[in-house]
């Protein structure tokens, strides 16, 4: 448990936010009955550099995307944290119950969701005995700040995925790219064929290593810093087309690790690229969904049909998904893309 210890009466929470009377009171003031003994109000969230926010997964409140994080009330709540000069560490629950406990025990500063439906507030909830931190919101907030920020998340969601030169998908009849020794060197590390590994790089970054995405992920294989980091690929290295591509093979082979179960080499790359793209947890979400419904979680075609559907409630708050909401159609088009220029590299270039 964080911090301290107190009992917020939270029947009394949601009534403040949903039945209110003149005079009306922001609904980020809490109620509580008894008093803390350890607060922990604005000065020592200052003081510890970091707002802890609790919200639940959805398009309205956080999802991760591409290696953004997005949702209306993330980014709001991002915005209030940056007003305030500190970092912001975002937690997700399965449900309200979970939210409004952890906001009860004192484990987390604020609920990011909409309690109120009231668009003269964003209807968060504050933990017990913060009247600096309710203070300081109330001050900051401006009713404006909802379209603003949706109008925002619209903005990074339609501007370009990645900024990059177009490159021609073929240089010369039998010649993919500049880079076809490196993937025909690195692709053995995993047993692919070259030409796969290439389709991917192309879709990627169209052969472009100075490529950027808008959410930092950079060069050929468009890996992200902090998978850099984690794979031992210096940043100053990622614009550099063989330690790029030679890490990438390495996460390649770890998500291969990853899917060693499923004995189709097809089924298997289909599913490595997925995640690759989306990430592992959603894809994982996406096969135990496939499987619970009686279709195959080792067959892309069924696992594809459901990471399309967790962007739907009725799937991503299913009980057997743990990373919630994804934006699954591209991630579908990602592997579709992949495998229809792969099947153009095998007619057109020798193995």
């Amino acid at each position: 448990m964080r911090r301290y210890c107190s009992y917020v009466a939270i029947g009394l929470l949601l009534l403040g936010c949903t039945q209110r009377q003149e005079p009306v009171s922001p609904p980020w003031i809490s109620q509580e009955d008894t008093l803390t003994t350890d607060e922990f109000d604005l000065p020592q969230i200052e003081q510890a550099g970091e707002l802890i926010a609790v919200t639940l997964s959805g398009p309205e409140t956080y999802y991760e995307f591409r290696g953004r994080q997005l949702g209306l009330h993330y980014l709001l709540c991002e915005q209030f944290a940056r007003h305030l000069g500190v970092k912001l560490r975002i937690e997700t629950c399965r449900d309200t119950v979970e939210l409004l406990s952890r906001l009860a025990d004192g484990d987390v500063d604020l609920a990011a969701i909409d309690f109120s439906h009231d668009s003269l507030s964003p209807g968060w909830l504050l933990g017990a005995n913060k009247p600096e931190l309710s203070e300081a919101l109330t001050s900051w907030y401006e009713p404006s700040m909802l379209s603003s920020t949706r109008q925002l998340e619209k903005q990074l969601l339609s501007q370009p995925r990645v900024h990059r030169r177009i490159f021609a998908p073929m240089l010369s009849s039998g010649v993919i790219s500049r880079y076809d020794a490196l993937f025909k060197l690195y692709c053995k590390r995993i047993g692919w064929d070259w030409r796969l590994l290439a389709a991917q790089c192309y879709q990627e970054s169209t052969f472009d290593p100075n490529a950027r995405s808008w959410a930092g992920a950079q060069g050929l294989m468009q890996i992200m810093p902090q998978t850099a980091d984690h794979l031992g690929l210096a940043r100053t290295d990622l614009n550099k087309p063989e330690p790029n591509i030679e890490a990438a093979v390495r996460y390649l082979k770890e998500l291969d690790r990853e899917f060693s179960g499923i004995c189709d080499r097809q089924e298997r790359q289909n599913l490595m690229l997925a995640a690759y793209n989306g990430g592992i947890h959603h894809v994982r979400d996406a096969m135990r969904l496939a499987e619970r419904d009686g279709l195959s979680p080792s067959r892309w075609s069924d696992v594809r049909t459901y990471i399309l559907r967790l962007a739907e409630p009725r799937y991503y708050q299913d009980t057997l998904v743990h990373y919630g909401y994804m934006r699954g159609s591209e991630t579908a088009d990602y592997v579709d893309k992949i495998r229809q220029r792969y099947q153009q590299y095998r007619k057109k270039v020798r193995p």
